[in-house]
């Protein structure tokens, strides 16, 4: 079963995901990229910060609180988000240029 925080409000709600979405629009001022990684920064702030309050939370660990949301927890779990996901987005695909081989071009 999920827990879920039930005194969390409309308002505090809209705090996160503007503060949230902050920090991926810096985080990609500082790192550049295209639209798309700009959207992929939006996506994990959003899922580092809502999950780095739920655990902040669900552990008692409570330190620079914004009403209902425990913002200490939640900016950590946002930045690790961010820096973890940069790191796998890392990924190129390399073309491979050699011939394929076959019956005609057997390989050497």
């Amino acid at each position: 079963m999920i827990w879920v925080d039930s005194a969390m409000t409309f308002p505090a709600i809209l705090i996160g995901v503007v503060l949230s979405t902050i920090y991926a629009s810096a985080f990609h001022f500082w790192k550049g990229g295209s639209l798309g990684k700009l959207l992929i920064y939006g996506i994990v702030s959003w899922l580092g910060f809502w999950f780095g309050h739920l655990v902040g939370s669900r552990l008692g660990w409570s330190f620079w609180s914004i009403g209902p949301i425990n913002m200490g927890m939640a900016t950590f779990g946002s930045l690790i988000f961010l820096f973890v996901g940069e790191w796998l987005s890392r990924v190129e695909v390399r073309k491979n240029n050699s011939p394929v081989p076959n019956k005609k071009n057997p390989p050497r």
